[in-house]
């Protein structure tokens, strides 16, 4: 028996078989949690919309998911980079139980600004992202006074996979 649902949402020019998301994957089914993992780059393809692809129909695929999602026990929310972003938009129209943020951006261009449900809600964010300043998420992340892990790293959070994994154990096993 499932304890919940989770659905993983890569980043822009990612693909769901990505390297962060695929270790939180594996978190998840070794916990006892069915997971999915949507694939978007054909909506990243559609860079006639804006830079960053569409990202519109990327959060009504994932409220889609999510909505469908949520007969199957408690939902997570999970995403990286513009992931993140989407995972949160779209914790405020379907109903889910935690959130895990891995390098959120706090804007999204003619989007709104980051805002999410009001879920137990873990942030992994790099002191030198080179795309999302640090310190607008952890105002974001102070404001919700979400668990917050800040990491000696870049946007891709390449050498702190392993420390984004154990924040993602630690919110599941909160839930």
């Amino acid at each position: 028996m499932s304890r919940g649902h989770c659905i993983l949402s890569h980043g822009f020019e990612s693909g769901p078989e990505a390297t962060k998301v695929t270790a939180l994957a594996d978190v998840a089914q070794r916990l006892g949690w069915t997971h999915e993992r949507p694939d978007y780059t054909d909506l990243d393809a559609r860079r006639d919309i804006s830079e960053v692809g569409d990202v519109p129909g990327r959060l009504q695929r994932l409220v889609r998911l999510a909505s469908d999602a949520a007969c199957r026990g408690p939902l997570v929310l999970v995403g990286s980079s513009l992931g993140a972003y989407i995972s949160a938009i779209a914790s405020l129209h379907a109903p889910v139980q935690g959130l895990m943020l891995m390098v959120p951006p706090t804007t999204m261009g003619p989007m709104p600004a980051l805002d999410a449900a009001r879920v137990p809600t873990s942030v992994v964010h790099a002191w030198h992202d080179e795309l999302i300043p640090p310190a607008e998420v952890i105002a974001w992340a102070q404001a919700r006074s979400a668990r917050l892990l800040l990491v000696d790293d870049g946007h891709r959070l390449d050498k702190h996979v392993d420390d984004a994994a154990r924040e993602f154990e630690a919110l599941l096993r909160s839930l």
